[in-house]
């Protein structure tokens, strides 16, 4: 199995993500990796830490989701590994619920999530996104 983080996903992987069927509510899993120092393109911050730069996103993201009906599940760090095998561990885990494809499409598109992205950019180094359906 080939594991690779990312921070943006290509134009063929969106089309893939967000051309399929819609079939409602989804948890977006998202195991992230954080940078050792924030990296903001005007230079600004330098001080902090990729986490703590994340963090503000995270902050943010919460009143974006709840404008098209999501919802923050869950985040903490991750603290260890029982079972497989990976090279290196992510830093963090957080579960996005959102009730469609197109409301997570809207609320990435929207000027109040453009407007906090810098934050996410700055933080990560990489990540997985998994979407995951509930079952029942």
């Amino acid at each position: 199995m080939n594991v690779t983080n990312a921070v943006f996903p290509g134009m063929e992987q969106i089309a893939s993500f967000f051309g399929g069927p819609d079939d409602g509510k989804f948890v977006m899993v998202n195991l992230l990796k954080f940078k050792p120092k924030a990296e903001y393109e005007d230079g600004s911050d330098a001080d902090l830490t990729g986490a703590e730069a994340y963090a503000r996103y995270g902050k943010a993201v919460q009143d974006c989701l709840a404008a098209v009906g999501g919802r923050a599940v869950y985040a903490g760090p991750v603290t260890g590994l029982l079972l497989g095998e990976v090279e290196e561990l992510w830093d963090m885990v957080a579960l996005a619920e959102y009730p469609s494809l197109a409301a997570m499409q809207q609320m990435v598109g929207s000027p109040e999530y453009q407007a906090i992205e810098k934050h996410r950019k700055a933080g990560l180094a990489g990540q997985l996104n998994i979407r995951t359906k509930p079952v029942g």
